[in-house]
Parts: structure tokens; sequence; C-alpha cells
């Protein structure tokens, strides 16, 4: 029997049944036939690439198969789209090969045969139903100058984001979470400037950012309202667990510098506030922890709103202005129909009140008036 026809039977046994007994099946054809692991991956590379083809990027399959399966399915998923990538025949930009380079190196995980064709037929299985996402298109944005400068100040505000996060000294924190504002809103500056006097032609560009459970809802709150103070806009995605959004590159960025900031901040004010409840002698549940988040995510949008309210200069109003409606009309065309949701499960006063209070104290930063 060729190694073709023995895939072709485990798939048939296995892919299209969802029964475990079906599973057993088609994973006892293939690790019965050794000779067979080399079709196997080929496959495992063709989904992939159908993948890229309905929308998905490597950041995006990763993912969803850490949401839905094991961290073999992981690994095993990184390595199909590491041995694909060479033969991955579309322009790719930076955000793309960026994604690569974040899987890291490392073979596919190996134990038994039948083990590892299990596992192998659970990815797949995954694989072959992921729907249709909108196309982002990367590779099609124009980069029409070097953005080198950039990374360098990006690179300068992760470092000091890292910092404020891993430090144990509130003080410490604070003043370099201030420098990497202070740093996040001179590069926004410098980028509204150099579009007024130096038009490129660049159009607005989109990136999916994961909202992970648990209280994704109040997390994909928080995503808006840093997306809108960056005028950027974001649509959420809750079966999928991601938001999409669209803005030029240095406001992408900014929004998935400081979003993530935000929630490490949000965690590690959560936990100081359960702590205290605790020893109040007040027990706390899910509902104080939602409503924590709500709160925090209402009350950190309303900071933001007012930040983002800045006077501009007659000469830079223009070219704003240009960039809000590109940002829009894109955005229309990702998402021709959108709907909008209540905030559920928000019915813990105590909550409320830590995650208003966390709010008021995180560091959000403003931005200096435009010259």
């Amino acid at each position: 029997m060729s190694t073709s026809s023995t895939v072709d039977r485990a798939f048939r046994a296995a892919l299209y049944d969802t029964g475990d007994t079906a599973l057993d099946a088609g994973a006892s054809l293939l690790a019965a036939d050794p000779a067979a692991d080399a079709e196997l991956a080929r496959r495992g590379e063709e989904f992939v690439a159908v993948a890229w083809r309905r929308g998905w990027q490597p950041a995006d399959v990763v993912r969803i198969v850490r949401r839905e399966l094991d961290d073999v399915h992981v690994r095993l998923v990184s390595a199909l789209i590491r041995a694909q990538a060479p033969r991955d025949d579309r322009p790719r930009g930076p955000r793309w090969k960026a994604q690569l380079d974040e899987l890291g190196a490392g073979d596919a995980p190996r134990g038994d045969r039948f083990a590892y064709a299990t596992a192998a037929l659970e990815l797949y299985r995954l694989l072959l139903r992921l729907p249709a996402l909108e196309p982002l298109d990367e590779g099609a944005a124009p980069a029409p100058r070097d953005r080198r400068p950039e990374s360098r100040v990006l690179g300068r505000i992760r470092a000091l984001l890292a910092k404020a996060e891993a430090t144990g000294f509130p003080d410490e924190a604070e003043a370099l979470s201030a420098k990497a504002q202070e740093l996040m809103a001179r590069h926004s500056v410098d980028e509204a400037l150099l579009a007024a006097r130096e038009p490129s032609g660049e159009t607005p560009q989109a990136c999916r950012i994961g909202v992970e459970p648990p209280y994704e809802q109040a997390k994909a709150v928080l995503l808006d309202a840093v997306a809108g103070a960056n005028h950027c806009r974001a649509v959420w995605n809750e079966p999928l667990g991601f938001s999409t959004v669209v803005g030029f590159a240095p406001d992408l960025e900014a929004v998935e510098l400081l979003y993530t900031s935000l929630l490490v901040q949000a965690t590690t004010a959560m936990t100081r506030a359960e702590a205290a409840q605790r020893a109040g002698g007040r027990k706390r549940t899910k509902t104080f922890r939602q409503s924590f988040l709500a709160a925090y995510a209402h009350r950190v949008g309303t900071r933001l709103a007012a930040v983002a309210e800045i006077r501009v200069s007659d000469d830079l109003l223009p070219v704003l202005t240009s960039r809000a409606v590109a940002v829009t009309e894109r955005t229309d065309r990702l998402f021709p129909e959108t709907t909008t949701t209540r905030l559920r499960g928000v019915s813990d006063a105590a909550g409320w009140e830590e995650g208003a209070r966390a709010a008021d104290d995180a560091q959000v930063g403003s931005r200096p008036h435009l010259p």
C-alpha cells in the first residue's frame, strides 16, 4: 500500500468523523506505517497554506490552536508553519515575518507513533474547519519610508514598559512608564509632522490582537478604548478570540504596546485588590474580577478619550482628518456589517469601585499639543 493511500485512509477515518473511535482508527493506520510520516507532514503544510488563503496569519493560527487544543499541538503547528514558510510564494510584510520569528526554533514533538499520529489528526481536524477571515493583505501595504529609526524608538519603549511591569517599586514603575509614554507621544507627533511635510501614499493597515479569556468582553472594551485614543478602529471577533485593529502602522504599534501594558497593570491591581478583600474577610468570586475589569476598561477609556482631545495646528488638521477618513473607509471595507453588544456580568459593586480606582492610578500618559 502506498504512503499516500495510507494517509488518505487515515484522513477518511479521522478528519470527517468527529468521534474518538474514528480518530483512533486513523491514528492506528498512520502509526503502523512509518513511511507515511513525510506525506502526513506534507499534507499538514497544505492545510497551513489553505489557512493563509482563507485570511489567517501565523499568529492567528497559533492562537486558535493554543485556545482549542494543547501545547503539543501548538508545537506541531509551529513546526508546520516554519516548514511551509520557504514555499510560501505570496509577498509578506514585516508583521508577518515578525510572527514567523516569534515561533522560535524546534522540531515537531515526537512521542510514540500512535500519540504523534493522534496529535497530528486532532490538529488537522481543527485546521480543516477554520472559517474564512477578512483578508488583511498585509504584504500589499506600501513601505515608502525606511522605518529603522522608528524601530529603535519602539524598542526603547518596549524596554521601558518591560522594566515598569517587572519592578516591585511603584515609584520606579511610574517613572519608567512616564518615560515610555513621553517617547510614544513624541514618536506619534513626529509621524504626523512627517506625513504632513512628506506625503508618502501610505495607507491604513490592519492587525489582529488576541483578546484572551477569561473576562474577554471587558478586555475587548479596553482594547477598543486604546485603539480609539490612538486614531485606530477595533472590531472584536468574540468566537475566535481576537480584535482586528485598523490604523496606520505607527499607531497600530502604539495600540499593541499600550494595551499590553494596561492589561499587566490591571492584572496587578486586581490581584492586590482581591488580597485586600480577603484580608477584610470578604470572599470574592468571578463576579468581583469581571466587575473590576469592566470598571477599569470603562474608566481608562474615559481618560484616554480626554487625552486624545488635543489641539492641532491648522497645517496638521487636514492630514489628521484625511488619515481618520482613510481608517474609517478601510474598516468599513473589511467589516461592512458589525453589531454592538452590552457588557455582561457586571454586578459586584466592590469590584467596580476597585477597578475604577485602579484605572485612575493607571499610567496612560498624555500627548503634548502638536506644534
